[in-house]
């Protein structure tokens, strides 16, 4: 889906197209540079290639889903910050998600300056 070169790297996954644009587009807005795809597998390469500095991904995704993701590359970038943003689970799957090494979570509909905001506080920014 494209990038743009600006601040800090972020990789964002979501099965939706709009979602991805949408987030883009906030993240892009706020100075971040953003490389964004709808596949798991897409985003295993992305990560690999940019080594961000933050990765924002829905859990309810297929191959893989959200939660062997962040495992996944938790395993090969142990410091790796990861935010799950979700809209179809509840609070305790995004509790399980923070287990899993996610350091933050929203869940969905995201707010654009809540997300900024948050994408912040997890940058240290």
């Amino acid at each position: 889906m494209g990038e743009i070169t600006g601040g800090p790297h972020i990789v964002v996954v979501d099965d939706d197209r709009q979602v991805v644009r949408y987030l883009k587009k906030i993240l892009e807005h706020g100075g971040y540079t953003v490389s964004g795809t709808t596949s798991g597998k897409q985003a295993v390469a992305l990560i690999d290639r940019h080594k961000p500095d933050l990765l924002i991904l829905d859990l309810n995704m297929p191959d893989p889903d959200g939660f062997a993701l962040i495992k996944a590359e938790r395993a090969k970038f142990p410091y790796l910050r990861i935010m799950v943003i979700s809209g179809y689970c509840d609070g305790a799957l995004l509790d399980a998600a923070a287990i899993f090494g996610a350091i933050a979570t929203m869940a969905k509909p995201v707010d654009g300056d809540a997300l900024l905001q948050k994408v912040r506080e997890v940058l240290g920014r």
